[in-house]
């Protein structure tokens, strides 16, 4: 190779460990190795540049959009309740029912948002049959993935091989073209998980019927009980007629005070009756006022003495009637993955407080927002406790509970892609999706796929003018249009693009097929698919499978052309294997989502996903060739 195809391939080599190690933003490792290779003279400005432009790029930016519009408008919502009602009780006809209906949605949106709008739907239907959630998320995640397959716009990996194509100046893949392939593999996928699947799955959770939890149960759940309080203000304390800001009650106790009672004379029974309302900083504090507080036992016997209170502490104590409390997922790329609790400022922007918070069903000592709160008994004053009350840094899948008004808690899930409804108690009313603009959502839908399918104009023009009318109907806003937008897969396109364009032109591309092919010894071509099989999946178990799509693409329909057969057949092989992202964990959003609420260890998803990847392996070889002949 010459001295510029090893620079680029030392350049793709340290992006790729950056996208494994997990410590660099995958949008970032991208730049920096775009950057590298204009630095380094390999690329010109107008091709270093050359993927913001690219359709692929606008079209996956439109598809975000176009979701948007389907979720915002309650379409995924209602076709989730729809799975409600079919479903019953029935353990495998719920399995099969999960997989299918995350199947379909995830042929047409994200799978990541196709999990997002059915987790909290599955997880109440797992409580009414009387399943753990590990048997059914799972299931979800897998056949939202499987899903992808289905269409051309499935997934981002399978419009970047009919992009392959359409490149080279060949007829690129239909939008239906990976329907029959994607119908078998997912028929492939349910029937593995009936027959096998679900047997390796773990069964972590009650066998027992459960109701949807009340207030009391979902609390005990994080331990809150043994650390609420309801704590009263004699008229000779120093907090009397002092608001809660002035008490500087967190940083001078590590106590939080959620609700304030005061009693008042009831206008129509002129009878005296106790009020609550939410702790605001700007709250004043009366004599004789009780005071709910979530405390340690050291900060609880700070707050009492600073406060001259009285515990009263009731048996069973509840949190007063203005305050609601909610379990929510913290979902991929939400701004508040990578930040500690005390940073996300959650209680001043949103007036929603973290009273706890767990990974892998594990309880997380942690610190709330804006304030610090010292774990187990410590005293928040010492050194020791300073240095640890900022807690962990938040991850993909930790579960939060949330206390709040309903009406702050409902704000708070509106932010796009921020958090996720897990768990909703009794109490909770559930917020209607907006359904008026419903039908119109539908409509463009429709009028997408049938300009995609006929071919009426280009792929991206389509996804554009699709994405548009949602704004211009009213299905979203174009403030939440930017925001829908993962800017972080669509950066991550446009950078890694150029990369192939550097690999090929330098010669990088035809000395990987040449390697390929020579170290195969002259096998035949299903020989090849499956080696780029094997290489795509493996990739796709560790970092981005477009970015392993982008880059094994131009390889594949080098190999094709090495071995004298039709580029399709290889190309197909490469998209779908970028779709088997089923054994790790970080494989996908998706995974990481239901971690958490399944209860998943990372030999789990081992144990289920390595065999499937195994009978896709084998069904793609005996499926691809005959839908696609290679000669």
């Amino acid at each position: 190779m010459s001295g510029a195809a090893i620079y680029a391939v030392a350049v793709l080599t340290a992006v790729v460990a950056l996208f494994a190690s997990d410590r660099v933003r995958l949008d970032v490792a991208a730049l920096l190795g775009l950057l590298a290779l204009a630095v380094g003279g390999v690329l010109d400005p107008g091709d270093a540049l050359a993927g913001f432009a690219d359709p692929l790029t606008i079209m996956i930016a439109g598809l975000f959009v176009v979701g948007a519009g389907l979720v915002r408008t309650g379409v995924a919502d209602g076709l989730g309740r729809v799975l409600e009602r079919i479903a019953g009780r029935d353990p495998l006809r719920l399995l099969i029912a999960t997989m299918g209906l995350s199947a379909l949605l995830s042929a047409f949106l994200s799978s990541t948002g196709t999990v997002a709008v059915l987790l909290p739907v599955v997880l109440a239907i797992a409580r009414r049959a009387a399943l753990p959630a590990s048997a059914l998320l799972m299931p979800l995640a897998v056949g939202s993935l499987l899903g992808g397959m289905l269409t051309l716009i499935g997934t981002p990996p399978n419009l970047v091989v009919a992009q392959e194509l359409a490149s080279r100046g060949l007829e690129p893949f239909g939008f239906f073209a990976f329907t029959p392939i994607g119908l078998a593999m997912l028929a492939l996928g349910v029937a593995y998980m009936l027959l096998v699947g679900r047997h390796l799955l773990p069964r972590r959770g009650a066998d027992r019927e459960i109701a949807v939890p009340t207030l009391r149960e979902l609390a005990a759940g994080y331990a809150v009980p043994e650390r609420l309080h309801r704590v009263e203000l004699p008229p000779g304390s120093p907090w009397v007629d002092r608001t809660i800001a002035e008490c500087d009650v967190r940083a001078r106790t590590g106590a939080t005070v959620l609700a304030v009672e005061s009693e008042t004379v009831d206008a129509a029974t002129r009878r005296a009756v106790w009020r609550s309302r939410r702790a605001e900083p700007s709250t004043r504090l009366g004599a004789n006022d009780a005071i709910y507080v979530y405390a340690t036992r050291v900060s609880l016997e700070r707050l009492l003495r600073a406060s001259h209170g009285r515990l009263d502490d009731e048996p069973e104590l509840a949190l007063p009637e203005p305050l609601m409390m909610i379990e929510a997922l913290v979902p991929p790329r939400s701004d508040l993955v990578g930040q500690r609790l005390r940073d996300t400022r959650l209680q001043s922007a949103h007036r929603v407080t973290v009273l706890s918070a767990k990974r892998g069903g594990a309880l997380l000592e942690t610190a709330p927002q804006d304030g610090a709160w010292p774990p187990h008994d410590a005293d928040p004053t010492s050194t020791s406790s300073r240095a640890t009350d900022a807690g962990p840094r938040l991850q993909t899948g930790d579960a939060l509970l949330l206390v709040g008004s309903a009406a702050a808690l409902r704000r708070l899930f509106a932010v796009p892609g921020f958090l996720l409804v897990a768990t909703a108690p009794q109490e909770w009313e559930r917020a209607e999706r907006p359904s008026r603009r419903a039908p119109l959502a539908i409509a463009v839908l429709l009028g997408l796929l049938a300009v995609m399918a006929f071919g009426w104009l280009p792929n991206a023009i389509a996804v554009l003018l699709a994405a548009v009318a949602m704004v211009v109907g009213g299905c979203l806003r174009m403030e939440d249009a930017y925001r829908e937008i993962h800017w972080e897969t669509v950066v991550l396109i446009a950078a890694v693009l150029p990369m192939a364009t550097a690999l090929e032109a330098t010669g990088a591309i035809g000395a990987g097929v040449d390697a390929l092919v020579g170290a195969l010894g002259g096998a035949g071509p299903r020989t090849v698919m499956a080696a780029l099989f094997l290489v795509t999946s493996l990739l796709s178990q560790v970092i981005s499978n477009t970015a392993t799509t982008v880059l094994l693409a131009p390889v594949a329909f080098g190999a094709a052309a090495a071995l004298g057969v039709s580029p399709t057949a290889l190309l197909m092989t490469v998209a779908i294997a970028a779709s088997t992202a089923f054994a790790t964990p970080i494989a996908s959003p998706v995974n990481a989502l239901v971690m958490t609420p399944g209860g998943y260890r990372f030999r789990d998803y081992l144990r289920v996903g390595l065999p499937m990847i195994g009978l896709m392996l084998v069904a793609t070889l005996l499926v691809v060739p005959w839908l696609f002949p290679l000669r």
